[in-house]
C-alpha cells in the first residue's frame, strides 16, 4: 500500500501530534512541508471539492484573522484558493490524503477510524 501523504507546516503542533500517532502506528507517510514547497494547487481543489472552502480555510487561526474584513467578509471558493496559494499556512493542519480521502485535522479516533 502506498503510503499517505500529509500537508501542513513541520513545526505546528496538530502536526507533531499526527506525525507521531502515524509513526507510533507504523504508518508510512510522505510529508509536504508548505514552509518549503508552499501548498499544491490540485491537492487544495480537491480538499475544496470534498469539504468546501469554508472547512478547507482554518478560520480561527492568526493567518486568517491577519487578512483585511473585506477580504474576509467577501471570501469566495476563487479567492480562498488564491490566499490558500499566497499564504498556505490559511490551510486547516494537518491535511491528509489517503488514495481519494482528504483528511483534515487530527485527532487520534478520526485516525484510528481511517487507518483501518
Amino acid at each position: 500500500m502506498a503510503p499517505v501523504k500529509i500537508y501542513g507546516i513541520k513545526n505546528c503542533d496538530t502536526m507533531k501530534k499526527a506525525f507521531t500517532w502515524l509513526d507510533t502506528h507504523n504508518h508510512a507517510y510522505d510529508f509536504h512541508d508548505y514552509k518549503k514547497e508552499g501548498a499544491d494547487l490540485d491537492v487544495l481543489k480537491s480538499a475544496i471539492a470534498q469539504h468546501g472552502w469554508d472547512t478547507v480555510i482554518n478560520r480561527k487561526g492568526t493567518s486568517w484573522r491577519a487578512l483585511p474584513d473585506d477580504v474576509k467578509d467577501n471570501m469566495t471558493e476563487k479567492s480562498a484558493i488564491k490566499a490558500a496559494m499566497d499564504n498556505p499556512s490559511l490551510i486547516k493542519r494537518p491535511l491528509l490524503v489517503k488514495g481519494k480521502t482528504i483528511h483534515l485535522g487530527f485527532t487520534p479516533d478520526d485516525y484510528q477510524k481511517l487507518f483501518k
